[in-house]
């Protein structure tokens, strides 16, 4: 991994777009700082497209698109939630609603495929729990529709030799699995990161994300983000990547200076900063 300062002018100006990993990437200790919240409405003034991508559910999303009582929507048009399965979008054609516009909700499978599914993740989450003492379901399993998730470092610990045992129930279960900074995941279904922005890039704007890598950055810090930072033509991990990149095979071109919400300022700024 290089610095971020070796990034250069010429590939920076020419950035049009950013996806980037929320938790402990966008936030830090679970809350967007003041800083990446302004990077984000620096970005979009710019004129750059902005799409956070995350293991989170699709559920707890919503409240940064729509906004609320305790805080005003992200200034963002589009979230990916589940590693790549669903997403947010606020509508275009629509008036907006309470300074938040119009939010849908679109599927890459049907509500078929989804039902059925449902069920069998329920079917496989007893058989880690009973299998798996010391595993915990996250909190945030409620508004989770295609995603069976555990928590193994947000408000519960785990070993890593629990880890890999959660890991291994899945992966017999058939679900393709990975592992976030706080959370192990899995699904039904051929979902990623790097499979979800092809979708929704696809979807949304009617282009080819694998054709048109050169003016795309990708932002991230954990495992689940490394299928990212093996595909995308500009990728950048912030300072708390280090902390797992021993164990990950595909690693950010560049690293930023700060950690977590610091460091996604930091790239905004130097995307900013060679316009």
């Amino acid at each position: 991994m290089l610095p971020l300062s070796e990034w250069g002018a010429t590939e920076r100006r020419g950035i049009r777009g950013v996806f980037t990993d929320i938790d402990d990437t966008l936030t830090t200790h679970g809350a967007i700082t003041p800083d990446a919240l302004q990077a984000l409405a620096d970005l979009r003034a710019a004129g750059l497209t902005v799409i956070p991508i995350t293991g989170r559910p699709i559920g707890w999303c919503k409240r940064f698109m729509a906004g609320g009582t305790d805080q005003a929507p992200w200034p963002v048009e589009t979230m990916v939630a589940e590693n790549g399965a669903v997403a947010w979008i606020k509508s275009s054609d629509q008036p907006p609603s309470n300074g938040s516009g119009v939010l849908s909700k679109l599927y890459q499978q049907d509500a078929a495929t989804r039902t059925a599914n449902a069920a069998a993740m329920e079917a496989v989450a007893a058989q880690v729990l009973r299998e798996v003492p010391t595993a915990r379901r996250t909190d945030d399993a409620g508004g989770r529709e295609t995603d069976l998730a555990f928590d193994y470092a947000e408000h519960h610990h785990m070993t890593p030799e629990g880890v890999a045992q959660v890991l291994a129930v899945l992966e017999r279960a058939g679900m393709r699995t990975t592992v976030s900074s706080i959370h192990i995941h899995g699904c039904f279904g051929d979902f990623n990161k790097w499979q979800g922005a092809q979708w929704i890039v696809r979807k949304r704007y009617g282009r080819e994300l694998a054709q048109e890598l050169d003016p795309w950055v990708f932002v991230g810090d954990s495992g689940n983000d490394q299928v990212m930072f093996q595909h995308f033509t500009h990728s950048v991990g912030v300072a708390n990547i280090r902390d797992c990149a021993a164990r990950l095979t595909h690693l950010p071109t560049f690293v930023a200076p700060s950690a977590r919400g610091a460091g996604f300022a930091d790239v905004a700024r130097a995307i900013l900063s060679a316009r």
